[in-house]
């Protein structure tokens, strides 16, 4: 329904000229406390499994949320944590930092992208901060503070760097993206929300870095937007992408996948499919919570295989598609077309033997009434267009041997007049008394160009007849391939205890599973 009405092209069908993007997925190790704040999680949810505590007090939700803000800094869930050095915030700063350096005489620019941990003031305040104390003695509040302090003190200029929060007005924006795409703010920090769309800040992009992964495949999306886009006069330019292993970043990005599969599957003319399922701001299963806290490799293979197995099945819903469909044609449809060609073809050769090539006008009959003089004729059929006012058709005459049916097209405000004879040829009419009949002798001598027209259209329509019963018999060819990787996933999430709602029934096999359902279906 959607295809229907819309029509849909997408950047790899337009071919803008864009720099060319190299992604780059920088991962870094958790620190010791980061792995117990992901153990304590896993309590958590423990709890929540065993209704210990009320949704009100702790949920689902609540934990995704401190899970990924344990992702990005450990600080966010205990300020008064340790900065750890290796975390991806502060790899985020060297590369940056890095960045800066190697393209300076140009004035290259840059993005950082974070949605959590916003800062609540303008950028100056932590730059009025520096002047007065360390870093180590400022108190961490944001990840916008941290980076930008870092960088100031690497020795970027404090008026190279900015937040998007530095301009809440649409004139002060004006004037911030004037000064990155001139090189005079290198550095631009934001949300996807103030940062994505209307932001024309590409000229000098270089870099773009997400600090963190956001809930919907489009956010990434418009993220991308800013720096691959015309008028950039880099080349090549260059995303970075930051993720702590062990942790929810892992998963964030195969949630933004599956979301992303699903969108593609309506938003591109390739997919077989004709519904999408919906899985708009998930969280995390109890089952997935203790599997990342544990560093189980098998999360991993889990993933891997819900990519292969979700390819698999679009190509055999491709296939059953197309199965299914040949069988339909086979069925009703190249029976019906190739009887209504022969019908057409055996109308058009009996039509071409009864009709005699003439050199003149041998006269027209209307209403009864023989006209012998083309100009005469002409005017009496004008004057039946005029009178000839409504959509039903009325038969008007004869010529050449056809009956002569008169119709007005109201919706286009013509007359058409349909040639009847064994077949039927249309011809729209004009004003001009000579034209009229010209046109109605250039549809009758076309016959024969119809006739070879329709023959030519029945051997291509036999010939996809026998292809499609050919077709239609072969097999789903990656249907072993299929049938394995889906039955290692469905293991694989009998051992996670993925997908399950009753703890006690893993390792039941389904027909049990399904005795039980119509028993509780029953008792309801």
């Amino acid at each position: 329904m959607f295809k229907e009405v819309a029509d849909i092209k997408t950047a790899d069908m337009l071919n803008l000229p864009v720099p060319n993007a190299h992604y780059h997925n920088i991962a870094v190790k958790p620190s010791n406390i980061q792995k117990k704040m992901v153990e304590s999680l896993s309590e958590r949810a423990q709890l929540i499994r065993d209704s210990q505590v009320g949704p009100t007090t702790d949920n689902m939700l609540k934990i995704t949320n401190d899970g990924r803000k344990l992702a990005l800094d450990q600080r966010l869930i205990n300020p008064l944590l340790s900065d750890n050095e290796s975390s991806k915030v502060n790899a985020c700063v060297e590369n940056v930092f890095k960045i800066y350096e190697e393209n300076k005489e140009k004035k290259a620019t840059q993005l950082i992208f974070c949605d959590m941990s916003t800062p609540s003031k303008s950028s100056q305040h932590i730059k009025d901060d520096l002047k007065d104390t360390e870093l180590s003695n400022i108190n961490y509040s944001n990840v916008y503070d941290d980076i930008t302090a870092k960088l100031i003190l690497k020795g970027i200029p404090e008026n190279e760097i900015a937040y998007i929060h530095d301009a809440p007005s649409d004139a002060k924006k004006k004037e911030l993206f004037n000064k990155v795409r001139s090189g005079k703010v290198r550095i631009l920090l934001g949300s996807t929300a103030k940062m994505g769309a209307g932001t024309n800040v590409q000229d000098l992009l270089i870099a773009s870095h997400d600090l963190d992964c956001p809930w919907r495949p489009s956010d990434l999306e418009q993220r991308a937007g800013r720096i691959i886009r015309q008028g950039n006069t880099n080349p090549d330019v260059h995303i970075y992408r930051y993720v702590t292993e062990q942790t929810f970043d892992a998963y964030l990005y195969q949630l933004v996948e599956n979301k992303q599969k699903f969108i593609s599957q309506i938003m591109t003319s390739k997919s077989p499919v004709r519904s999408a399922e919906d899985i708009d701001e998930a969280s995390l299963s109890y089952a997935e919570i203790k599997a990342l806290a544990s560093g189980n490799p098998k999360i991993k293979e889990k993933m891997d295989l819900d990519i292969q197995v979700s390819k698999l099945k679009l190509a055999k819903a491709n296939y059953l598609s197309e199965k299914y469909d040949l069988e339909d044609k086979i069925i009703k449809y190249y029976p019906m077309k190739i009887s209504a060609i022969k019908e057409s073809i055996s109308a058009f050769e009996k039509d071409i033997e009864a009709v005699k090539p003439v050199k003149e006008f041998s006269g027209m009959t209307l209403n009864d009434k023989f006209y012998p003089e083309k100009e005469i004729a002409g005017n009496a059929l004008l004057l039946l267009c005029k009178q000839q006012k409504s959509a039903n058709p009325i038969q008007i005459g004869e010529y050449r041997g056809f009956k002569m049916i008169l119709s007005y097209d109201t919706f286009y405000n013509r007359h058409m007049v349909e040639l009847k004879r064994n077949g039927s040829y249309k011809v729209e009419l004009g004003s001009d008394i000579y034209g009229n009949i010209t046109r109605l002798d250039n549809q009758i001598e076309g016959i024969s160009k119809k006739l070879r027209t329709e023959k030519t259209l029945l051997d291509n329509t036999e010939h996809q007849f026998e292809t499609a019963k050919e077709e239609v018999n072969k097999p789903f060819e990656k249907e072993d391939e299929f049938q394995e990787k889906s039955n290692r996933l469905s293991k694989l999430n009998k051992e996670l205890d993925i997908g399950n709602n009753d703890h006690n029934d893993v390792g039941l096999d389904d027909e049990v599973l399904e005795i039980k359902e119509n028993k509780k279906e029953i008792s309801r």
